[in-house]
């Protein structure tokens, strides 16, 4: 039996499977073994880890192996994409098609767009439940949180929130949802089983992002135009701590906190400052700035890969990614992808 190499031309990859085929007739084994082979070579050419971004101006996404950080392919979308995340199981990517009005679920390794969820004012982030049965999104022209059934494929629940909600998070255990209203200054926290409002905690002007650390017990809350992060106490929903930012040379309106991500195991928080061009290096039990890591221009969104190796970070003024080596903190490479780059998820196959 031939092993099919997925680098070989394509002329000579023909030649080679049409020689196999040509013993269909002698053995089935032989068939059956040549078609695994076929699969596996077809199947080789992707990376074991990518990671995603949302090109808002291209309506594309430009696709990174992580391994070796370099731009591996483009996946067409709907109109104007911006918040994406991974399916846990690695299957699919949902994208929010904004001003399509739509989330794509798209499959990762063939790029076609499986199904969309229509009808959805603006979508804005999107989460994922950890069973990964349920998708959140943000409507922020409809001041709501869309409850999407995966399986079903259709929007289940509708949520009033505050006005202009843009960040949403999902706890690790699947049991609350919190969503930031830009306009109304506040954190919504609601219960993912009943779908109901919870509670209402004002933050920081304009607020950008929710996370929950990775043990569940607090959310860290970005704040645009406030310039700091509020970590809010999951159980009792009240802020203990502020983070704020001082960066040499930086006037203070230009740093605007936006994304977040944690380190696996919580013990640092990777801030996004927005035209600081920096992302901030928090140490996570003391709310104090380890170092800042300067990026791209207007910097948006993070995705850490799977082993907290490396983090990426959406500069959309510069339509670029920069990697950032989280073991040195120290941005080892940039890469040019779509115009204005703007959510990012990684995905490691199962």
């Amino acid at each position: 039996m031939m092993t099919i190499d997925p680098l070989r031309d394509v002329e000579d990859r023909d030649a080679e499977r049409g020689l196999a085929l040509s013993g269909f007739c002698k053995s089935g084994c032989h068939v059956l073994l040549l078609a695994i082979s076929v699969l596996s070579g077809s199947l080789s050419v992707f990376a074991a880890e990518e990671a995603f971004v949302t090109n808002e101006k291209d309506n594309t996404i430009s696709v990174i192996d992580v391994a070796t950080s370099e731009v591996v392919r483009k996946i067409a979308t709907g109109s104007r994409p911006r918040g994406i995340v991974a399916a846990p199981d690695g299957s699919m990517i949902y994208v929010c098609a904004s001003d399509a009005n739509r989330i794509d679920f798209i499959d990762p390794l063939t790029g076609v767009i499986a199904a969309s969820i229509n009808d959805i004012p603006d979508p804005e982030l999107i989460a994922v439940s950890p069973d990964g049965h349920f998708l959140y999104a943000t409507n922020e022209e409809d001041n709501a949180l869309s409850v999407i059934d995966v399986g079903a494929r259709k929007v289940v629940s509708v949520i009033d929130v505050g006005v202009e909600p843009e960040g949403v998070a999902v706890s690790p255990g699947g049991h609350l949802v919190v969503v930031t209203s830009e306009t109304t200054n506040m954190l919504h926290v609601v219960n993912a089983g009943t779908r109901q409002l919870l509670d209402n905690v004002l933050v920081g002007s304009r607020p950008r992002y929710a996370q929950f650390t990775p043990d569940g017990t607090k959310i860290w809350v970005s704040s645009e135009i406030g310039g700091t992060i509020a970590i809010l106490d999951t159980a009792s929903r009240r802020i203990v701590k502020e983070v704020r930012f001082e960066v040499a040379g930086i006037r203070g309106e230009q740093i605007q906190p936006v994304g977040i991500r944690f380190s696996p195991d919580g013990s640092r928080a990777y801030v996004a400052l927005g035209p600081a061009n920096r992302v901030a290096v928090v140490d996570t039990a003391t709310g104090k700035v380890i170092k800042y890591v300067l990026v791209g221009v207007r910097v948006w969104h993070l995705a850490l890969s799977k082993d907290g190796g490396k983090l990426f970070t959406t500069n959309g003024g510069s339509n670029d990614v920069t990697i950032i080596d989280t073991n040195r903190l120290t941005a080892t490479k940039t890469l040019t992808v779509g115009r204005q780059p703007w959510g990012v998820a990684t995905l490691q196959r199962k």
